[in-house]
Parts: structure tokens; sequence; C-alpha cells
């Protein structure tokens, strides 16, 4: 059996370190905001290239808290891409704002900057374009157009721990950018957890006092907070996993790479356009034989997955918002997307028995 992701091979690897840095921890009983949590802080953000980082409960917390701390309202607009995991409009959603959606780009699934720049409106406050399976957007594009309308850029990094946009680590270049620790993220924690990076002194203050209660002082309340902080448990954990991110996504580069030299000619293989690094959190293909491809992995017990079979403008949820919004490219993918095992542990024999089960279902 291949799965999606190996969880216990990576611990097994890492079993000593991460046993001592757990252990530690634990005796050290500082388990609510402790010495962990403030140095993973100091240490993502200088790998990041952040001059801010705040710990918080989950990837979700991190996009609600970087909203509110960006001064969303209800009656908001934000814009967004409808090709993601739906926390990314949750956060919005919670500060009682609206997400906009507008279509994605074929080759990257990243949301397109002109699109953007055409859904704006009096009310549009903010943008929050999705890393989608760690492919940076075009972020470029993207800070240009939000300095031009006054626009705060809110970047949803879930899925980029150590994705690079032009030298820049993605999360460094919004005025917000917000991370996802979930177990099986490129940077995963053994629970949820998350991360909120932000440029100003101002904005981390916001931050911290939105994670504890809305509390800067113990028993003193300056604004409605959240009780949202990363566990200590978690962040040591993750300042272990931290110290060996290059590695894992190199390795995960590797696992892409090989795919895309033996599907290349079968399916359409992810894109990379030269500008970013892409670090793979997902290995995404697409294929009009959608259901051969998972019918033959099946039955050889390869796990396989739809990452995202229902676009976010047709969930029922946004259906009286979205009633009559068509975006055929988001829809098109969603149609024929495919994401394959990915791990950095998954060693070339897999990889190829993959591949292998694919050009055996498409013969």
């Amino acid at each position: 059996m291949i799965p999606m992701v190996d969880l216990k091979t990576q611990y097994h690897a890492l079993k000593q370190e991460i046993d001592t840095a757990v252990l530690d921890a634990l005796e050290s009983t500082q388990f609510i905001l402790g010495p962990n949590v403030t140095n993973l802080e100091k240490e993502t953000a200088a790998y990041l290239g952040s001059p801010h980082a705040i710990g918080v409960a989950s990837g979700t917390d991190a996009l609600h808290l970087a909203v509110l701390a960006a001064g969303i309202k209800p009656g908001d607009e934000v814009i967004t891409t409808p090709f993601t995991f739906i926390a990314t409009a949750e956060a919005i959603c919670y500060a009682g704002a609206t997400p906009v959606f507008v279509d994605v780009d074929p080759q990257s699934f990243n949301i397109v900057p002109e699109l953007i720049e055409q859904a704006i409106t009096a009310r549009t406050k903010a943008v929050i374009p999705v890393h989608l399976f760690g492919q940076p957007a075009d972020l470029a594009a993207i800070a240009d157009i939000c300095q031009r309308h006054k626009l705060t850029l809110i970047e949803d990094c879930a899925q980029s721990f150590g994705a690079a946009f032009s030298g820049k680590m993605t999360g460094s270049i919004g005025a917000f950018g917000c991370f996802s620790f979930f177990p099986s993220k490129n940077l995963g924690g053994y629970g949820d957890g998350g991360l909120v990076t932000t440029a100003t002194a101002e904005g981390a203050e916001i931050l911290k006092m939105l994670r504890n209660h809305g509390s800067k002082v113990r028993y003193h309340h300056d604004v409605i907070g959240f009780n949202s902080r990363l566990d200590d448990l978690q962040a040591a954990i993750l300042r272990v996993k931290l110290r060996h991110i290059d590695r894992f996504n190199q390795e995960r580069r590797r696992v892409a790479h090989r795919y895309s030299e033996g599907l290349k000619d079968v399916v359409t293989v992810p894109f990379e356009d030269g500008k970013g690094l892409h670090v793979y959190h997902q290995y995404t293909l697409l294929s009009d034989r959608r259901d051969q491809i998972m019918a033959a992995l099946t039955e050889q017990q390869i796990a396989c997955a739809i990452y995202y079979p229902i676009p976010l403008h047709q969930q029922k949820v946004f259906a009286a918002q979205c009633q009559g919004l068509a975006l055929p490219v988001t829809e098109s993918i969603a149609a024929r997307c495919l994401s394959l095992p990915i791990y950095p542990e998954m060693v070339n024999e897999q990889v190829d028995q993959v591949i292998a089960a694919i050009r055996g279902a498409l013969s």
C-alpha cells in the first residue's frame, strides 16, 4: 500500500529529536504561550524573512485573525479564489464580510491578477490569494494591484511553507501571511496549529491580543478576542521539524519531478512558472480519464484524492450569493484534477509504481 502521506516514517526518522523536545516541554510545565512558542515565532520569522510571526491555534484561525487585524468589517468585500479549502472563505465570513470569487489560471490553478482588478468595487478592502498546492501565486502582479487600489494583501500560505516568489518566501510579501501546521502540511505538527506573519509591530500587537482573549495585560481586555494560542508541545515538535524543512521540500520536489517525467505524455502535469519555488504540498495532475486512473490506483492499493471536487462558488453555503456565477476554468479543473501520494520519505520505487499504474490505466 502507498498512502497519501506517511507521518509514521517521518516520526521514526526524527524520533530522538522529537521525543527529547516533547519531554523537555513536559518537564518545563510551561504549556500555554511557553518558551517553545516564543522561540518558534522567532525562528519562523527569521526563516521566512518576516519581522513578526505569531503562533495561533490553527490555519483557519490564522486567516480569521489576519482578516480581523486588517480591519475587515461587515459589509466589506474580500476577493479570493474559489479553488481552495473552505477555510479561506470562512475567515472572510467570520468577520461579516463577503468573499468575492474570481477564476483561476488553467496552469497554476491560482487566482488570476487581471480578474482581481476587474472585480474591485467600492466595498473591496482586501485580496486573499492562495498559494495552492505549494505553487506561489503571482505576488508581483497582485501586490501591485493591492498597492494601486489601497487594498490589504493577505497571503494564504497554508500549503506553501518554504515556497518562494522571486527570492522572497511566501508569507513575507503581503501585509499578513497565514500558515497551517496541520499534520499533513509541509511543516506539520501532531495536531492543529497555525501562524501569522506580519510586517508591522502594530499588526503583531493586534494579533497577539486577538489570540489571547483581547488581552495584552492579564485580566485587562482591550478588544473582544479569541482563545487561539498555539500549544507549546506543538511548538516544540515544529521547532524540530523546522530544522529539516528545506530537505523535506527538496525531497517533495524530487518526487514531483519524477512523477512529471514519467507522466507528462499521458496527463497534464503540474506547472512551474519559474518565478517561484513550488514546494508540492500536493502533486495534482489533470486528466479527462480521472475515474479510470482512480480505479486503477485503488485496485493496486495506492491512495489518491480529489482536491477539490466542489469549488467554493458551487457550495451550498454560498448558493444564494453565487447564483448564476460561472467560473469555467475552476469548474474544468475541479472535474479533472487528481492528487497523487507525495511526501519526503517516498522512495523512487514507490513513485515508479504509481507511474506504472497510471500508464497502465491509460494504455
